[in-house]
């Protein structure tokens, strides 16, 4: 915070004249104060105690220029800065942190990144799920094939209590398991639908 001035040519004269008069009743202390302040050849410090004592000197005197008129080319004094130095600890404490959370906001970018990718076509949880899909196929297929089989071969026996020739036996098997085949299609149908039709 600034508590004093740095004194002006402006400011050296007016007091350097005020000094240099022999019947001024400047007191004693007021008088050491401003000498020792023009003294120096380069930029001095002017306090602002010295300042208040000099403006109420004027002020009684009745001097014809005020204070603020002498320190028109005066700047205010500020004392440089001096940073206490850091605790190590707590810049260690500040690292700790700043780690933690660059961390932190790696592991939320790359939350959606899969480090087990096979190739440029595709990862191998998408691989997985072609396998699953592809045996799905394979054993509805089966599944379809088997039930027709099977359910050719029941007709064809089941017929000969029926019919003594074998053609006729043939084509009751074969009209059976069209029947059968035909509705196992319509329940795979409309169970891919399902599948299909869901979010």
């Amino acid at each position: 915070m600034a508590s004093s001035f740095v004194v002006g040519d402006k400011f050296r004269n007016k007091v350097t004249e005020l000094l240099e008069k022999s019947d001024s009743s400047l007191p004693q202390t007021l008088r050491e104060e401003l000498e020792e302040t023009v003294g120096g050849a380069e930029a001095t410090i002017l306090s602002f105690s010295t300042a208040r004592r000099l403006q109420k000197y004027l002020q009684d005197q009745g001097h014809p220029f005020y204070l603020h008129e002498l320190l028109e080319d005066s700047s205010l004094h500020l004392p440089e800065v001096v940073k206490p130095p850091r605790n190590p600890e707590l810049v260690a404490r500040l690292e700790r942190i700043k780690a933690k959370l660059a961390n932190e906001e790696y592991n939320r970018i790359t939350r959606n990144v899969n480090t087990q990718e096979m190739n440029r076509s595709g990862n191998l949880s998408e691989f997985g799920r072609q396998v699953r899909s592809v045996k799905a196929v394979v054993a509805t297929v089966f599944n379809f094939l088997v039930t027709v089989v099977a359910a050719f071969f029941c007709s064809y026996m089941g017929s000969q209590y029926l019919f003594t020739d074998t053609a006729a036996r043939v084509l009751s098997a074969v009209i059976a398991a069209s029947v059968v085949g035909l509705a196992e299609l319509y329940v795979l149908v409309r169970t891919m639908e399902g599948e299909l039709g869901e979010p």
